[in-house]
């Protein structure tokens, strides 16, 4: 059986289990092995899936921060040196003078986070005593960290932060006097060609758009019902997380920036480019970069890299193959939903089922 007709079987199985909702791509340079959807965008209706759909990509949308703000190192802006509570004028909080620019790229700011997720915090929680449609712009995250003690100092650690990619959002706001969404829109999102994505009031009517939703299941595994994420998370997306965009888009943005065309050759380079060691286990090496994770093998080979993102009713990935030069994106809006397949899929590039 081909490789593509296995795959589709192995979704559709996933989606009468209501275990996937989303959109599955997979490219290869120029040619497009896998494209097909399953699920709905909106269960009340029953509405399905499109490739045009725009889901919620929750912290993908950190990639979009990464690159606008090394848009404004090239134009000289910022650098990765910048002290970032000196250049945003952050006076009577916890965070480090030494905290550069470098250091919230890479999460080694060391920073308290607004959810300390590492610790088995959940996000959702957070909105049980402050109401989520109160926080739309990005100087509203401010209260909800800027008075945490710090994990570590500066540089000397590897913790993945939300809240670094809020004040790149901020740095990013002060050196170019736009609203961070306004930025991306027309530096990143345009530029690339991505003419579906955007940031989408949760609270407003757009066409297209997924309804984030997860089952909610009885003690035998039954579906009894789906609750929404409306009040799991602000209402519209910002630095580091809840960017909308289609399968299309995402693999377009990493096509493009791969290309050269949205930075320097200089930082194209070094957005691709392992920075720092983030975790290891007896199988991987991961490594953190500008936004990107990468996987080394027990070799130190690169596998691959990526950028996931998670929250309630959303699930997200692209990873890249660069031997293969095979791209993935899923995109799904279940919290559950992309992690189980973009591992089958995995087996199957690694296995060069979908070369060329």
């Amino acid at each position: 059986m081909a490789a593509a007709d296995l795959l589709d079987r192995y979704f559709q199985e996933l989606e009468q289990q209501d275990k996937f909702s989303g959109a599955a791509l997979i490219t290869q340079g120029d040619s497009q092995h896998y494209a097909r959807t399953y699920g709905y965008a909106s269960r009340a209706w029953k509405a399905r899936n499109r490739l045009d759909t725009r889901f919620d990509t929750a912290s993908i949308t950190k990639l979009f921060t990464s690159i606008a703000t090394l848009q404004l190192i090239d134009e000289g802006l910022l650098a990765l040196d910048t002290a970032v509570a000196d250049f945003l004028h952050l006076k009577d909080t916890t965070i480090s003078k030494e905290v550069t620019v470098y250091h919230l790229l890479t999460h080694t700011s060391g920073i308290g986070d607004d959810v300390e997720e590492e610790d088995g915090e959940v996000y959702k929680e957070l909105w049980k005593t402050k109401p989520n449609y109160a926080v739309r712009e990005t100087a509203d995250f401010l209260p909800q960290f800027i008075h945490k003690p710090p994990n570590f100092p500066p540089g000397q650690g590897c913790r993945y932060n939300n809240c670094a990619f809020i004040l790149l959002g901020l740095a990013i706001e002060k050196a170019t006097r736009m609203c961070y969404r306004d930025y991306v829109r027309e530096n990143v999102f345009a530029r690339a060609g991505m003419l579906h994505s955007g940031f989408y009031h949760m609270d407003w009517v757009h066409e297209n758009v997924a309804e984030g939703a997860d089952p909610l299941r009885d003690e035998a595994g039954h579906v009894i019902g789906w609750k929404k994420n409306m009040y799991s998370y602000p209402p519209v997306g910002s630095p580091d997380s809840g960017a909308l965009v289609t399968v299309g888009d995402l693999d377009r943005f990493l096509r493009v920036v791969q290309a050269g065309k949205l930075l320097s050759p200089r930082l194209t380079e070094a957005f691709l480019t392992p920075q720092v060691t983030y975790r290891e286990t007896e199988e991987w090496t991961t490594m953190a970069g500008f936004g990107l994770m990468f996987f080394l093998d027990k070799t130190e080979q690169l596998v691959c890299y990526q950028k996931e993102g998670i929250n309630a009713g959303v699930s997200g990935i692209i990873r890249h193959f660069p031997q293969r030069d095979i791209n993935v994106v899923l995109l799904s809006n279940m919290e559950d939903g992309v992690w189980a397949p973009i591992w089958k899929i995995h087996e199957l590039v690694v296995e060069g089922q979908f070369d060329r």
